[in-house]
């Protein structure tokens, strides 16, 4: 059974796989470096996914100006922890906050922000299920690539290869290529910080 707010990802014991798209310049420095560098601007919030197919849907396979590359980055499950630990929903939510004063107060004080988007399939309609958005700021960017990141694969390829299958009607071709997602085990805190499940 599908549960409507859970992050599925590719993770390991010490990782997790999130995506980000970005244009050649700012791409090529990180692959370099192995973490952002300029021209990537630490002073803005940057969003980071877990979904492969949502962020296939966000940079259209790789084909929308100013995400014309896709980035696979490990970061240690230390850190996505501790970003969800200091995030706020984006939307005030009756389950979760006490009243929409203290979410505002939440949203003001908090680094990190979390979002329940629509999940998407391969032709990019949204299905039933949501899928975690996270945008980092201030302390939260600054951990983000000092001591987060671990790892960063370029996977504009296969975002390409995949699209071009969905595009030719070629579904299970497309499927097949799909990074293998699965559920991620979240702390009980963070289940009803974030409102997931």
């Amino acid at each position: 059974m599908i549960v409507e707010r859970q992050i599925r990802a590719c993770y390991g014991d010490e990782t997790i796989r999130v995506y980000q798209a970005y244009p050649p310049a700012i791409a090529d420095a990180a692959l370099d470096a192995g973490t952002f560098v300029p021209p990537f601007k630490r002073e803005r919030m940057t969003w980071i996914k877990p979904s492969f197919r949502w962020m296939a849907y966000r940079c259209g396979w790789a084909g929308k100006a100013g995400q014309e590359r896709v980035l696979a980055i490990d970061v240690t499950r230390a850190g996505f922890h501790w970003a969800l630990r200091h995030a706020a929903l984006s939307h005030f939510d009756p389950a979760v906050h006490d009243d929409p004063d203290a979410w505002a107060a939440q949203v003001t004080a908090s680094p990190v922000r979390v979002q329940w988007d629509p999940e998407r399939d391969l032709h990019h309609r949204p299905l039933d299920h949501r899928s975690i958005q996270i945008g980092l700021r201030g302390a939260a960017v600054q951990r983000y690539v000092r001591q987060w990141i671990t790892g960063i694969a370029d996977v504009t390829g296969v975002m390409h290869e995949i699209g071009a299958h969905v595009a030719a009607g070629r579904d299970e071709a497309a499927r097949a290529l799909l990074p293998a997602e699965r559920p991620y085990p979240l702390p009980d805190d963070l289940v009803s910080r974030l409102g997931a499940g």
